[in-house]
């Protein structure tokens, strides 16, 4: 079970380029994830369906591209033995480590994991109030290609811009000034964009590459949130958005 949890965690944040490491907060109630790319340019919040009992207490999961190379190590690939090890500190059981270990036990590797003090001071636990969400879409398939393919031409450019345009939802490239493009992303979108605002090309396109079910939303306050259920966790990733 946790080989399957935490591969689909490393998926969806290591695995998108630019979140390294997470913060873990589990009750008997919960089990959510928070982190935040390198550049302020993307907060992630997550919470998998199912709580997991392991991973009770306050923690974090550092370097989750040593994780990712762990995980995908042969060895390990049938009947290992993955355990989350645990300290007691000030009366409280808080997870120290994770060891995996291979079916002949001659093959074992130790992942650290940092402290609740040094990942929250990392990481404060600052729960997004949410957004009054102006746009609501499904992406298709052949959008997400065809993002791809305005970023191939524009690949001079690191943000595109969102406008609503005669009820279609539009993405823009570069400007008059240089070579530039654009594309219906959407068609006929409930609700309107009066304001203008820009977002990372390469982190939205790593996001919506990503595994699972995802639904885009845009505030006209400056904000875009895409929302992919994996079938192990809904992760939220919110991108705030910049002036053009």
């Amino acid at each position: 079970m946790l080989d399957g949890i935490l591969k689909d965690l490393v998926a969806h944040t290591a695995g998108l380029g630019f979140i390294d490491v997470v913060k873990i907060t589990g009750d008997k109630k919960t089990t959510n994830v928070d982190g935040i790319a390198e550049d302020k340019s993307v907060v992630i919040r997550a919470e998998f369906d199912e709580v997991i009992p392991e991973f009770t207490g306050t923690f974090g999961l550092p370097n989750l591209g040593k994780l990712n190379v762990i995980l995908g190590i042969p060895e390990y690939k049938e009947k290992a033995e993955i355990d989350v090890h645990t300290q007691e500190r000030e009366g409280v059981k808080t997870p120290v480590s994770i060891t995996f270990e291979n079916a002949a036990k001659d093959f074992r590797n130790e992942y650290r994991l940092m402290s609740s003090e040094i990942i929250t001071a990392r990481i404060p636990t600052a729960r997004f109030k949410g957004a009054n969400w102006d746009i609501s879409i499904e992406p298709s398939l052949a959008n997400i290609q065809r993002l791809k393919f305005q970023a191939q031409a524009n690949s001079d450019e690191s943000n595109f811009s969102v406008k609503v345009d005669k009820g279609n939802l539009k993405f823009f490239f570069g400007d008059h000034s240089s070579h530039a493009g654009n594309f219906v992303f959407a068609e006929d979108v409930t609700g309107n964009l009066k304001q203008t605002w820009t977002y990372p090309i390469a982190q939205v396109q790593s996001v919506l590459a990503s595994s699972g079910d995802k639904v885009m939303q845009f505030s006209d306050a400056g904000a875009m949130m895409i929302t992919v259920l994996s079938g192990v966790a809904k992760y939220e990733y919110i991108f705030p958005a910049m002036c053009k």
